[in-house]
């Protein structure tokens, strides 16, 4: 979904929801806040856990705000039951005050050590410390936040540090997506710093769940051979990958891009599977009419290739490919066919085979799959949900070092996460993992209707290395020895061919200054940061706070054009301000002048 054009507006309803819902919170925070101290015993051991989360509460929310919108209203009083209808917008420097005050009020007062799984700890208020002082020193807050600098960054390096070391990295990023069952040890990996904790046990799922399992599937369902079932996931398609998104990996040596995107589908439907069509050049052994794979083998592959490779053409119809004149069995979806030029928006290979407008195939994300759902279009996930995990502070300690002009430093923080990133010696490079599998723990996949086919699985357990990257063959040699990302000096970073070729595609490289040397290497960290986090929700506030929307969005977001938007304009940066939740709801005599700009 693109929140720019003509969807980004003040009437949106997803822009009124998620305003509406902060305050609500913030109003339970601010009675919590007046009546724990009134209410509460002092003596008790839990008092200053309890006030500790009601600051840390109403700070979350409001940082939710101000990273949407700028300076908002800074309710910090209790209504009492009284109706209020004037209010006024603080500035954001008056609502970052009030932020960082509350969180370092959570970090005085919460336990280092939560009472319980799941409960708010000093790490969880180190970590939004660091990440409101690193926002409030951004692009976006350039105008008024330069008087906190020299404190705010020494300030990130120091939370994160300690974020880091009370929260050890995974040894491999892996053990992060690896769910296998609800409440299983995946979720009690030592790097998260604080999650939303879900289950299976339905009396305590709400009114929602956890839905972000339904954001990110390419739909496979409607192919040949294919149906829905529980560890496929519902393609609700949301959110798809850009050219960017798979350009910006090194997909032979960092484990990160094949850890985090599905490029394999089983077969769960061998009676609908394709068959072999007459007029096209075989595999060996195959013949017209017959069933092309069946349940268990390999249905649906993703070849993320280069332009300029030869091997691979299309026949014209969806999913039927030769590869070096010989038609594939799977369905398979190809980047680039023979003869195709390279383009960060343009439409080439099948991947967007309808059109750019309607593209419902891709590499998607398989960070949040879950096979642990009670049924085929269960709503409600399973799977807590990671807010904040120490590989983020990582990034802030390397940004900080960055805007302190220490690249030494920056470079060896860098480096703890593009160290785990690359592959090891002995490791699998063709092996899949992700929450699919946990439909093997699961009771409801019973192959009798309870979830996925007797015939086999969606989900898959290899992925298409070697094909994309043109190593089979070499299997065991490079399986045996241990891939490279790491860097030597802030000279590997300006020298990268990979990064320098998208910042290079920037339509805009204004945001970070006139210094080549700190607008690269900041580049190379919001690239640093997709490889990392991609998917994670952070990529729009990254890119806001850092001004950097608008040289990305034209370069890489194929809807700049398509939404009725040719340019980028500066007051995208922050989104409108509800229409109907707060400029028509509120009786301030200057109401419509507390839109943002450009609304």
């Amino acid at each position: 979904m693109n929140w720019n054009g003509y969807m980004l507006n003040s009437s949106n309803g997803n822009i009124a929801n998620l305003w509406d819902n902060m305050y609500n919170r913030i109003e339970s925070a601010n009675i919590a806040i007046k009546n724990i101290p009134l209410y509460y015993s002092q003596s008790a051991s839990t008092y200053n856990t309890r006030l500790g989360e009601a600051y840390f509460l109403r700070a979350f929310c409001f940082f939710q705000l101000v990273q949407q919108w700028g300076g908002v209203p800074l309710k910090i009083e209790a209504s009492d039951g009284v109706l209020t209808t004037e209010f006024y917008r603080a500035s954001a420097e008056e609502c970052y005050a009030q932020i960082i005050a509350d969180f370092e009020q959570a970090y005085s007062l919460l336990p280092a050590t939560p009472e319980a799984t799941g409960r708010i700890t000093k790490s969880a208020a180190a970590h939004y410390i660091a990440k409101a002082k690193l926002f409030r020193q951004s692009e976006l807050n350039a105008s008024w936040g330069a008087k906190y600098k020299d404190a705010d960054l020494a300030d990130v390096i120091a939370k994160s540090d300690e974020v880091i070391a009370a929260h050890p990295l995974c040894n491999d990023f892996v053990e992060l997506w690896d769910y296998q069952k609800a409440d299983g040890p995946n979720e009690t990996v030592s790097e998260v710093v604080l999650a939303a904790q879900f289950s299976d046990d339905q009396s305590t799922w709400g009114r929602f769940g956890n839905q972000m399992h339904l954001a990110y599937p390419a739909v496979y369902q409607d192919m040949a051979g294919t149906k829905r079932d529980i560890s496929g996931d519902r393609e609700f398609c949301y959110l798809r990958t850009t050219n960017y998104t798979l350009d910006v990996f090194d997909r032979v040596n960092d484990s990160r891009f094949w850890k985090t995107f599905v490029t394999t589908y089983g077969c769960n439907s061998s009676s609908t599977a394709p068959t072999w069509p007459t007029g096209a050049t075989l595999p060996a052994g195959a013949n017209a009419g017959d069933f092309r794979f069946q349940g268990g083998e390999l249905g649906i592959k993703y070849i993320v290739n280069d332009a300029g490779d030869t091997e691979y053409e299309n026949l014209g119809v969806e999913g039927q490919v030769t590869r070096n004149g010989v038609m594939q069995a799977p369905h398979t979806m190809v980047r680039y066919f023979k003869g195709e030029s390279e383009g960060w928006t343009s439409v080439h290979g099948n991947y967007g085979y309808y059109s750019s407008a309607t593209q419902k195939r891709f590499v998607a994300v398989s960070k949040f799959r879950d096979g642990y759902r009670i049924a085929i279009a269960n709503q409600f996930g399973t799977r807590d949900g990671i807010i904040a995990r120490s590989a983020e502070d990582v990034l802030f300690a390397a940004e900080a070092y960055a805007r302190k002009g220490d690249y030494v430093n920056c470079v060896k923080y860098l480096n703890m996460l593009r160290d785990r990133a690359a592959y090891k010696a002995g490791e699998d490079r063709a092996k899949h993992v992700d929450g699919g599998q946990s439909y093997k723990n699961n009771p409801y996949c019973d192959g009798k209707g309870g979830g996925f086919s007797a015939d086999g699985a969606i989900y898959f357990e290899t992925n298409t290395y070697f094909e994309s990257n043109k190593l089979e063959g070499q299997e065991a040699a490079i399986n045996a020895q241990a891939s490279d990302l790491h860097l030597n000096d802030v000279n590997d970073i300006l020298n990268s061919a990979r990064d320098n070729k998208i910042y290079n595609a920037l339509t805009d490289k204004t945001n970070f200054g006139s210094d080549e040397t700190f607008s690269k290497v900041m580049n190379f960290i919001l690239n640093e940061r997709t490889r990392e986090l991609c998917g994670e929700m952070q990529r729009w506030i990254d890119l806001s706070r850092c001004k950097a929307l608008k040289g990305r969005w034209e370069a890489f977001n194929d809807g700049c054009g398509r939404e009725g938007k040719d340019k980028f304009e500066d007051y995208m940066n922050l989104r409108p301000i509800p229409q109907t939740a707060y400029i028509d709801a509120i009786t301030s005599p200057n109401a419509a002048e507390q839109q943002n700009p450009g609304y």
